[in-house]
Parts: structure tokens; C-alpha cells; sequence
């Protein structure tokens, strides 16, 4: 299993499969698509738990919270529990909270969700919803801010703003104020190739107008991944990571050692992969996954063979 971007079937599936203990799943892309599941996932999800494999998610989207995700999953017939969900989210909430020790308020560029996962861990946060604009520039110059605040976390927020970017200026002006963000991912993909600005966007604005850097959660960033292992002891040599971005799932897969499968019903090509794999490039071959299925739905017949 040397060789990279190989198609996964026969032998080569029951040899993988035999090799991993656990299997981490992107969600949107992956196993399902908006609303529905992607054809045979559910089954190919409870089979791998059957089998003894432990099974997680992990995705970018900050619009969920763990208990929402495993009400979809359990709704779209998978076996889920909320403890195996890790969206980006929890995965903030825990980083502020564990590996921050975050004493004082956040300021939340996000979702309600994200606000949920939060409170969940004793963490309060101002900031979830509009933010209307009033009065000129120097009003705005001396915005009130409040002084219990120590970070700043931004995620998917509808109702990003002027004065949102404006507010958390002057709360990273403050070089001891915490600067988080859940992920980079400009776009998000809709159905019949449209898309949506993403997470992303809104973070390079704050960083831009701040002069900071964010530290980055989400995949790729290795803390997605030491966030499970650190709740479950997972072993990266017998992980396998499944997904649908070679700039998210392969290459965060690939920073932390684990083994990477991509499926083609998402966002990234074959063809993508295979030119990075020619390239020679060193930083490109981090984007090129161990194997590569049409969908995740051809994992079945190993499993229930």
C-alpha cells in the first residue's frame, strides 16, 4: 500500500479495512448531500460500527451543533451518537475552554450554534445575530466594547457586518484578547454547481482589518483530529480519514498521519488529485490521497461479505 491515489477495491479494501480501527467521515459531500443521504452511506456506516470500527464525524460547518448533527444523522438512518460528532462548533468551545483555559467572555462573530457549544462548556459570548450600523466614523472609532471580553471567535455568521469587522478591531487591538476562527473555507458548495461565501471570507476580513493571524480549528488544521484522539486514544496509524476535499479532509489526513480515502461525490476531481501526485511538487503531494472511491458506498460489499 506504498503507492498513492488508488482506486479501493477487492483485495485492496479488505487489506485497508483490516489496517484501521477507525474511520473518520466528512459529513456534507461524503454521506449525504443537503437533506439526503448519499445512497448506501447509512449502511456503510452502521456495517464498518458492526464490525467493531469505532466511526466519528468530523465537519467544518459552525452552523450545527453536536446534538443537532446526530438528530440529522439518526434522521437519515445512521447509528450516531452526539459524542461522535466533532463540527467546529465543539471543536471552539473545547479549544477556548481546554487548551485556551479561556477565563472571561467571547466575542462571537457565529451562529447561534456556536453560541450553544459555548455555554455548553461555561462559556459565555456576546455578538450572535445583527448589528446594525449607526452614527459616523468617530462613533465608530469608540464603539462600546465590553471589558470582560478575552477572545474573539469567528465562524459562518449571516449577519456579518461593517459594524461586526468594526467591533472586533478594537477587541484584538488588545494584544492579549484571544483570536480564533473555525476554518478557511472560502466557498460552499450548492447543489448543481452554485455556491455560497464561506466561513473563510468573513475570517480573512477580520484578520485583514485586524492585523492578526487566527489560530484555525477546523480542517486542515491538526486540532480537528487531536480533539478526537485526545477523547478516545484513537492510534493515527489505524485511523482512516474519508472525504471529499483534498485542501480539508486529504490534507489534514495526511498532517497527521492518518490513512486518507477520497470519494468522488463531492466537491474535489480525480483529475485534481492526480496532477497534484504528478507534479513532484512536495506541498502539493500532501493534497493526493492513499485511495480514491467513486462514492463510500463501494466500502459495502467488504463489509457485509
Amino acid at each position: 500500500m506504498a503507492s498513492k491515489c488508488n482506486r479501493l477495491s477487492g483485495p485492496l479494501l479488505q487489506q485497508l479495512l483490516g489496517s484501521v480501527d477507525n474511520v473518520l467521515f466528512d459529513c456534507d459531500g461524503v454521506i449525504w448531500r443537503g437533506d439526503q443521504a448519499i445512497a448506501g452511506a447509512p449502511a456503510v456506516v452502521n456495517s464498518l460500527k458492526k464490525n467493531g470500527k469505532r466511526v466519528f464525524f468530523v465537519t467544518n460547518n459552525s452552523t450545527k451543533t453536536r446534538a443537532m448533527y446526530a438528530e440529522k444523522l439518526s434522521r437519515l438512518g445512521f447509528d450516531a451518537r452526539q459524542e461522535d460528532v466533532f463540527g467546529t462548533a465543539y471543536c471552539s468551545a473545547v479549544y477556548l475552554k481546554h487548551i485556551s483555559k479561556l477565563a472571561g467572555k467571547v466575542y462571537l462573530i457565529g451562529s447561534k450554534a456556536m453560541a450553544q457549544e459555548l455555554e455548553n462548556v461555561g462559556i459565555q459570548n456576546v455578538g450572535v445575530g445583527p448589528d446594525p450600523i449607526s452614527g459616523g466614523q468617530s462613533d465608530w472609532a469608540s464603539v462600546p466594547l465590553d471589558p470582560e471580553v478575552k477572545a474573539v471567535l469567528v465562524g459562518f455568521d449571516e449577519h456579518f457586518s461593517y459594524m461586526k469587522l468594526n467591533r472586533a478591531l478594537h477587541y484584538l487591538s488588545n494584544s492579549d484578547c484571544l483570536f480564533v476562527g473555525t476554518n478557511t473555507d472560502t466557498r460552499l458548495p450548492l447543489e448543481g454547481g452554485k455556491a455560497v461565501p464561506g466561513t473563510g471570507c468573513l475570517l480573512r476580513a477580520v484578520e485583514t482589518a485586524a492585523h492578526r493571524q487566527a489560530q484555525v480549528v477546523g480542517k486542515p488544521s491538526p486540532f480537528m483530529f487531536e480533539c478526537v484522539a485526545s477523547e478516545y486514544g484513537l492510534d493515527p496509524a489505524r485511523t482512516l480519514m474519508v472525504g471529499d476535499r483534498l485542501d480539508t479532509d486529504i490534507l489534514l489526513g495526511t498532517r497527521c498521519g492518518l490513512k486518507t480515502l477520497l470519494t468522488l461525490t463531492g466537491v474535489s476531481r480525480l483529475e485534481e488529485a492526480q496532477a497534484h501526485q504528478e507534479s513532484g511538487c512536495p506541498t502539493r503531494s500532501e493534497l493526493v490521497p492513499d485511495f480514491y472511491v467513486e462514492s463510500v458506498s463501494e466500502l459495502l460489499p467488504a463489509l457485509q461479505g
